[in-house]
């Protein structure tokens, strides 16, 4: 007991010191994961997912419930037996004027009812299996939209310090015209009035990207990263190919939920055989040995219940319309699917066709238009507020090409469930 004791603990120290070794070679600062990392991390540690993960093992745990066979019954009783009356203690009244009786009987089940009830556990069991994985897809879903978003926040941080770091410079030129007489006080002081707004921008993008890391690991599960964390990846365009029609058979033959529904059909099946199982009435054998006034006996007995008012006819009705249920829902899911995965295409096309906007130049002209203006009115070609209103457009369109590619990265996302795989053309 003392060497296992030992032993555990052994094991316990290790494992954390491989686990800060592991951290600690990932580099100086806050671990880094990518979104293949963090989409392993939340299959392995969401408590959800992993609750419902028990669900299988349940499942499992009633199939071997079922294939369980009735215990027979002992019983025995001993009569005539002279309690009261001392005197006829003896060995010959208790021989020749009592009576005992050991019995076993047995309950034989006739339809084939355990073979029966162990089909329609593990039918329950294979949709239960189906179902979790379905809980798999979506919350994949979840942290890569989760992961998008902290990608969106970091780079909208990015774009805030760069900003910053540009007017400030605008800022500190214009402090030294303004002591050399070139600009008057007041344009120096709407100049620093506005500098306030890029520290806002600053701060307001820090608490999202912190809120981002935050909301990610509580799927991640909260244990399996560090506190100081950060995220890895590419923020950014890539062209994703494929037709409609292709990804709706894709989706037909891969969706688990689809698949569940179909297992549902199945197992309603197994459930309207096992009603009818159970509408055959079950017999009773027994088998007795007696002994009664000095004679040894045996007898065998035998019974049915007679299926007059009661042969389950009930249960079976049920369970046959629960197969319509069944059959319906899967029709349903399956129109469900196709309308996801085209709902998800037609959006993915829509953000591609906006992000392209972007991508076709005016992202160049907001930065040229930014440019020409602090040139210009550096010389004195234009007011302060046509510098400031550069800025602003500059700033403005800068951030909604960021927020289009976060939207356009997340459409791509909400493909890859309504398909129900990562791996897109």
């Amino acid at each position: 007991m003392t060497f296992c004791r030992r032993g555990i603990g052994v094991a316990w120290v290790v494992m954390v010191g491989l686990s800060h070794i592991t951290f600690q070679a990932l580099g100086q600062g806050p671990v880094k994961i990518s979104l293949d990392d963090a989409i392993r991390l939340a299959l392995e540690h969401n408590h959800n997912l992993l609750a419902a993960r028990t669900t299988i093992l349940q499942s499992q745990d009633q199939e071997v419930t079922a294939n369980l066979r009735p215990n027979p019954t002992l019983f025995g009783d001993w009569e005539y037996v002279p309690l009261l009356s001392p005197s006829y203690w003896n060995s010959t009244y208790l021989h020749d004027s009592t009576e005992a009786d050991v019995g076993l009987s047995y309950l034989i089940e006739r339809g084939k009812k355990r073979q029966r009830r162990l089909q329609a556990a593990r039918d329950q069991t294979a949709q239960t299996k189906l179902l979790v994985t379905d809980n798999e897809r979506t919350l994949t879903f979840q942290v890569a939209t989760l992961f998008v978003n902290v990608q969106l926040a970091e780079s909208a941080l990015e774009l805030a310090q760069k900003d910053l770091e540009s007017y400030q410079k605008t800022v500190d030129l214009n402090e030294l015209r303004y002591k050399k007489g070139a600009i008057s006080e007041d344009d120096n002081l709407k100049i620093e009035l506005q500098l306030l707004q890029f520290q806002n921008d600053v701060i307001e993008a820090e608490l999202a990207k912190t809120q981002g890391l935050s909301d990610l690991r509580n799927q991640l599960g909260y244990e399996a990263v560090p506190a100081a964390y950060d995220v890895a990846g590419d923020f950014a365009y890539h062209k994703v190919q494929g037709n409609l029609e292709d990804l709706q058979a894709k989706a037909l033959a891969q969706r688990p939920d689809l698949q569940a529904a179909a297992q549902g059909v199945t197992a309603a099946n197994s459930q309207y055989l096992l009603a009818k199982a159970d509408g055959k009435q079950d017999v009773t054998v027994q088998g007795n040995y007696t002994h009664n006034g000095g004679i040894n006996a045996t007898s065998l007995y035998a019974s049915i219940p007679l299926p007059i008012f009661n042969h389950n006819q009930g249960e079976i009705a049920r369970t046959r319309h629960a197969i319509t249920q069944s059959e319906e829902l899967q029709k349903a899911t399956n129109n469900q699917v196709m309308t996801d995965v085209r709902d998800a295409y037609e959006n993915l096309q829509t953000n591609d066709k906006l992000l392209q906007l972007y991508l076709s130049g005016y992202l160049d002209r907001a930065k040229r238009d930014r440019d020409i203006s602090e040139y210009a009115y550096q010389r004195g070609a234009v007011n302060l507020m046509d510098l400031l209103d550069a800025e602003r457009s500059y700033r403005a369109i800068q951030l909604a090409y960021r927020q289009q590619l976060a939207s356009w990265l997340m459409a791509v996302e909400q493909l890859r469930e309504a398909v129900g795989t990562r791996n897109l053309p």
